[in-house]
C-alpha cells in the first residue's frame, strides 16, 4: 500500500507516518477501494438490498478517506451522540467547531420549525425582501463593531473566503493577495490557493492554483513590508486551526492591521473555526484590540445548519452591484431556515453563553490533561484544543481509544502528532472533568 499510492512529493518517511496516521482509525474494512499506480479505482459490486449501512457509505456516497470514523448516528442532543445501538459519545469535538451550543439546540430547532411554516427558498439571494435574512442581520450587526455593519451570507465558510478574496480585489482593483504560512480556508479552489498546508501533497494534486498569491510567515512582523501598494488584500485566521492553534502575539495582528491601512490594502479575518465564541470571545480578534476590513464566518454560525458569512461595510458591499452588476451571486445563500436557525444561534450566544466560563472550563480541562507527561504541549484558547505527543501513531492510538471508550476527539489535517478538541462551549465543569478523566485513561490503557 505504501508504495503503491502516489506519494506527491512526500518523503517516504513523511508517507508512512501520514498513512500510518490514516489506517489506524479504519474500521474493519468492507470492499473499500482498490489503489493503484494511477490512483484509486473502487473495484465494487452493486449494492443490494443486504448491504449494510457501512457498505452503503462506502459505495453510495464519495468519500473523504480510505478510513472514515464509520460511527453509524441515529440522533443527536447536547454534548451527546448516540449511535444504532444507543451507544453514547461525548462530543468533544462538536463536529468539528460547529455544534458550539451543542447538538439539536432547542431554541434553534424551533426557530427552524417556525421559519418551515411559513417559507422556505423563494428566489434567488438579492432580490426579495425576506425576514428570516433581515432578523440574521440585524442580530450580527448588532454583536460586531460598527464598521462591520454588512451582511453577505453565503452556503459555507469556504464560500465566505471566496467572496471575501473577490471584493478585496474588485475594492482596490489590485491582484495580489497575501496569506501565511500554515493557514488553513478550506477546499475550494481559491481557498486552497491561500492556503498552506506543511502537506504538500494536500494542493500538488489540483495545482495550478490562483497566481499571485504572496505567502509570509505567520507572528513575524519582519515580514509585513512584503504587503505593498500591489496588494489588494491579505487574509488570515485570527488564531491558525489546522496549525494546531497558533495563537499571534497582539503586536502582531496590530502591526498587520496599520500595514493593510498604509498601503490601502484589505485585512481579511477568517474566523470560521476561531469565532463564535470558540476562543471565550464571540470573535476572537476581541483579544487583541484589531478590526478587519472583512470578517467570513462557517461552521457555527449555523448553531448546526449550513451557513457562511462575509461581514464588511455597506460601502465595500455595495461594490458587488456594479462593474460588474451581479459581481457575487448565489442561489442558496441567505436561505430562510439557514438564516432562522443562525439568528436563534446568536441569540443563544448572547443571552447564555458566559465568555469567561468558557475560558475558565478550557483552563481546567488544559490543566487535567497536562497531568500526564505524554502530553507534550497543550495549545490553547478558550474551549480551542491541539493537545500534542510524541508522534502521530500515538495520537491515532488514543483517539481510537477514546472513541471505543465513548469520547469523541479528532485529527488535524496538517498536524499528525495532534489531536483537537473543541467541545461545545455550554459544556459543564462536571462533563469537562469526565472527558478529561476518560482522556487520561486512553492515553494510560494505550502506553506501551
Amino acid at each position: 500500500f505504501f508504495f503503491e499510492v502516489p506519494r506527491c512529493g512526500l518523503s517516504m518517511t513523511a508517507w508512512r507516518s501520514l498513512v500510518y496516521s490514516l489506517s489506524s482509525r479504519r474500521c474493519p474494512p468492507l470492499r473499500l477501494p482498490r489503489w493503484s499506480h494511477r490512483g484509486m479505482q473502487t473495484m465494487m459490486s452493486l449494492p443490494s438490498s443486504q448491504e449494510s449501512n457501512h457498505e452503503k457509505f462506502v459505495t453510495q456516497l464519495g468519500q473523504t478517506t480510505p478510513f472514515p470514523v464509520s460511527i453509524e448516528v441515529d440522533r443527536a442532543e447536547g454534548l451527546y451522540i448516540y449511535d444504532k445501538q444507543q451507544k453514547r459519545y461525548m462530543d468533544m469535538v462538536s463536529g468539528v467547531a460547529v455544534n458550539n451550543i451543542g447538538h439539536s439546540h432547542p431554541h434553534v430547532v424551533q426557530a427552524i420549525k417556525d421559519q418551515l411554516d411559513r417559507h422556505m427558498h423563494v428566489m434567488v439571494y438579492g432580490e426579495y425582501i425576506q425576514d428570516a435574512q433581515l432578523r440574521f442581520s440585524d442580530t450580527l450587526r448588532g454583536l460586531l463593531p460598527p464598521a462591520l455593519n454588512c451582511v453577505y451570507p453565503v452556503n459555507s465558510g469556504t464560500e465566505a473566503n471566496e467572496a471575501a478574496l473577490k471584493l478585496a480585489k474588485r475594492v482596490t482593483g489590485r491582484r495580489e493577495l497575501v496569506a501565511f504560512r500554515g493557514a488553513y480556508h478550506g477546499a475550494t479552489h481559491g481557498s486552497m490557493s491561500i492556503s498552506s498546508s506543511a502537506i504538500k501533497a494536500r494542493t500538488a494534486a489540483f495545482e495550478p492554483l490562483l497566481p499571485e498569491v504572496r505567502f509570509l510567515d505567520f507572528n513575524d512582523e519582519a515580514g509585513l513590508d512584503q504587503i505593498t501598494e500591489q496588494t489588494a488584500g491579505v487574509i488570515t485566521e485570527t488564531i491558525q486551526s489546522d496549525a494546531g492553534v497558533r495563537v499571534p502575539d497582539a503586536a502582531f495582528l496590530q502591526k498587520l492591521r496599520a500595514r493593510c491601512t498604509e498601503v490601502g490594502a484589505l485585512l481579511i479575518f477568517d474566523e470560521i473555526q476561531c469565532g463564535m465564541g470558540r476562543t471565550g470571545r464571540l470573535c476572537a480578534f476581541e483579544r487583541f484590540g484589531v478590526v478587519p476590513d472583512a470578517l467570513t464566518l462557517g461552521k457555527a454560525l449555523g448553531g448546526g445548519m449550513p451557513v457562511g458569512a462575509l461581514v464588511s461595510s455597506t460601502e465595500h458591499l455595495t461594490k458587488f452591484t456594479f462593474e460588474p452588476m451581479l459581481g457575487h451571486i448565489t442561489t442558496f445563500g441567505g436561505h430562510p431556515v439557514i438564516c432562522a436557525a443562525a439568528n436563534a444561534t446568536l441569540e443563544v450566544m448572547a443571552r447564555d453563553i458566559d465568555f469567561a466560563e468558557v475560558e475558565r472550563l478550557g483552563q481546567l480541562l488544559e490543566d487535567l490533561l497536562t497531568q500526564d507527561e505524554e502530553v507534550r504541549e497543550v495549545r490553547r484558547l478558550g474551549l480551542m484544543f491541539a493537545c500534542d505527543m510524541a508522534t502521530p501513531e500515538r495520537v491515532t492510538e488514543v483517539v481510537k481509544k477514546c472513541i471505543e471508550k465513548g469520547l469523541l476527539a479528532f485529527y488535524f489535517l496538517s498536524l499528525p502528532n495532534s489531536f483537537r478538541l473543541s467541545p461545545p462551549l455550554n459544556i459543564t465543569e462536571g462533563q469537562i472533568r469526565e472527558a478529561g478523566e476518560i482522556i487520561l485513561q486512553a492515553i494510560a490503557e494505550t502506553k506501551q
